[in-house]
């Protein structure tokens, strides 16, 4: 039984091992000389007046999880847009297969995303080349066994699961990963960052800043076009919410698995690419390794404004050949702050980055600029959320930082923020905040908190 059901509001790649295998997966385009990179500054016009959820909210924390679809993960929870059946590019319909939860992994660069959604067709999954000999055939056409996720259902089940959240841009890891800390990513008026960096010879791959001299960005254009390697060193200037939370002297902290080259730290360390933090005094003051510090900082009192968490590969839903323990992890992070001090001041957001090679039914809108990516699962915690909500409105990543911007008066800086409808209309302040239930997981906080730290490599895409 579900305790409301939203309506729209508003209209409108593999894992790859070595840089060897990364390069296979990259798409055809045109080269070009660099394009240079400037900031995007915020929007002088916009308002900046705290919302009224300010004085209910005082942390947010963002949870990001790594590559799968609603339809991968939700494909039969009841009540959403999901689906079991699929369409391929000869028109036939086939049955999505129950999969368990780990798997090999598939190919979700911005080629693939562009075969994949054919034209709103949404038809072309089974043309990807995703990585291994051959097309990817049947393989994108799969849903994962519920069981397997269980404490990500029962999350949804007691607060917010929204159907209609869409990446930012149709591609993969690097870019979703500056959509949460930026907005967007595009470096001018006329170019956006697509796929990932490319090191100028094969070696242990990087994202950012500390990648090695020679490294490059690939680009789309406002109409699609795709510019391999035209633009600039993955040392990126454009503003971000750290600016901002700094100026006002709002606290923040974001934590990864250790920023070691090749590994998934300095794959899925967004910051690890911004400049201004990565040279800056916020490298040692508001970045945290391991990311299970978190299970530690909260129960003694540490938790900022705001906090973005991104996981080690074990535990980050990315198929690769190992146990994924991401279901568990995510249930003892909410857990912890859930039995904390800041429970009845916290809203929780689960997001995964990116839609990770597998099908889901519903297209994307397209604004531009690789603009929206495939749809991704979404859920939101909080004592202000009513159990069972499932909400339809069209969500994007810049959905999430609104709220954010919202909350504490800040401004957007990119089209994506901007443009996007907030994730706000999922809260009811007008209730009395609700008591927290522990989410049941198959491991243990003390699992986690005594984990070695892992150095698997991240997402290449």
């Amino acid at each position: 039984m579900f305790a409301r059901v939203r309506r729209p509001r508003s209209v409108e790649a593999a894992l790859c091992l070595a840089f060897a295998m990364l390069a296979g997966c990259a798409g055809a385009g045109s080269s070009a000389a660099p394009v240079s990179q400037r900031a995007l500054l915020p929007d002088a016009g916009s308002a900046a007046i705290p919302s009224a959820s300010s004085a209910y909210i005082k942390h947010v924390v963002i949870i990001i999880q790594e590559n799968r679809t609603f339809d991968d993960f939700f494909a039969t929870f009841p009540g959403a847009d999901g689906t079991t059946t699929g369409k391929l590019h000869n028109g036939k319909t086939i049955p999505l297969k129950v999969s368990p939860l780990a798997g090999d992994p598939l190919s979700n660069g911005w080629s693939s995303f562009a075969t994949a959604y054919d034209g709103g067709k949404m038809d072309g999954f089974d043309l990807d080349p995703w990585g291994g000999p051959g097309l990817a055939g049947k393989r994108p056409y799969t849903y994962v066994d519920p069981t397997q996720i269980q404490p990500y259902w029962t999350m949804a089940q007691q607060y917010a699961l929204g159907d209609h959240m869409f990446q930012g841009e149709g591609s993969g890891s690097f870019t979703a990963h500056q959509e949460l800390v930026a907005g967007g990513e595009q470096i001018d008026s006329g170019h956006s960052l697509v796929n990932w960096p490319a090191p100028p010879k094969p070696g242990p791959y990087a994202w950012g800043c500390d990648a090695p001299p020679g490294t490059v960005t690939s680009l789309l254009t406002k109409d699609d076009a795709y510019l391999s390697k035209a633009g600039p060193f993955p040392c990126l200037t454009y503003a971000t919410l750290a600016d901002q939370l700094d100026q006002k002297k709002i606290s923040w902290r974001y934590y990864s698995g250790p920023v070691k080259a090749g590994g998934a730290g300095w794959m899925w360390n967004a910051f690890e690419a911004i400049k201004a933090v990565r040279y800056g005094s916020d490298w040692t003051s508001d970045i945290s390794t391991p990311s299970g510090a978190i299970l530690t900082d909260v129960p003694h009192g540490k938790l900022a404004a705001v906090t973005w968490l991104t996981p080690s590969v074990p535990n980050s839903d990315h198929e690769y050949h190992g146990p994924d323990h991401g279901p568990s992890w995510v249930a003892q992070v909410v857990n912890a702050i859930g039995q904390s001090k800041f429970w009845n001041s916290t809203a929780i957001v689960l997001v995964w980055d990116d839609w990770g090679g597998h099908y889901d039914h519903v297209a994307p809108p397209q604004f531009g600029f690789g603009e929206l990516g495939m749809r991704v699962p979404f859920i939101v915690i909080s004592p202000y959320v009513p159990a069972g909500t499932i909400s339809h409105t069209q969500y994007e990543f810049g959905s999430i930082l609104k709220f954010v911007e919202n909350n504490w008066g800040l401004q957007p800086m990119q089209a994506g923020d901007r443009r996007a409808t907030s994730i706000s209309d999922i809260f009811d302040f007008t209730q009395k905040p609700r008591k927290f239930s522990p989410i049941p997981a198959a491991l243990s906080r003390s699992f986690f908190e005594h984990e070695p730290p892992s150095n698997l490599p991240g997402d290449g895409e």
